[in-house]
């Protein structure tokens, strides 16, 4: 016998066993009472008015719960509901930042460049060397201009301790 073919044995013998190995440990130790669920479990529900009594909430009982408290048919009169209740509100988004003219510049820049290349050559428009070269170059500047600006340090009033420095 060849060693891959004593695995495959093996592993036969584990599938072919994994039923009667579960039915048989099942058998040698009982099932522990304090795991047992009881036949109908029973709860009681409690109501804060003292108008209707609670019902007994079990799995035969539910057929004959009516229109009881518990059960809201959503008839749409609104009658003792909130109206904010369960509807979740955002408050109002911040308002975006100014931008500066420098800043204002760079996204005309950056976005008017490949416009116009685009319209012009959608238009058939003759374009001249300089005209090409000034879009590209728009576009690279802009983009270079909101890097540049963008920054990774902190703002300008955050005070004067930059917190912990490693």
């Amino acid at each position: 016998m060849t060693p891959q073919s004593d695995e495959d044995e093996v592993w036969r013998q584990i599938v072919a066993s994994f039923n009667d190995t579960a039915e048989r440990d099942s058998a040698d130790q009982p099932w522990p009472d304090s795991e047992n669920l009881p036949a109908e479990p029973t709860r009681r529900v409690v109501k804060p008015s003292e108008e209707e009594p609670a019902h007994d909430v079990s799995p035969g009982s539910l057929d004959s719960l009516d229109d009881g408290p518990l059960l809201d048919r959503g008839d749409g009169d609104g009658e003792g509901e909130d109206e904010d209740e369960g509807h979740f509100e955002p408050p109002p988004p911040p308002p975006l930042p100014k931008l500066d003219l420098p800043t204002k510049l760079a996204w005309v820049a950056l976005f008017g460049g490949p416009a116009y290349l685009l319209v012009a050559a959608m238009a058939s428009w003759h374009m001249e060397g300089w005209a090409l070269f000034t879009a590209v170059a728009a576009f690279i500047g802009g983009f270079v201009a909101l890097v540049v600006r963008m920054g990774d340090g902190p703002p300008n009033d955050s005070g004067w301790d930059d917190g912990a420095v490693l």
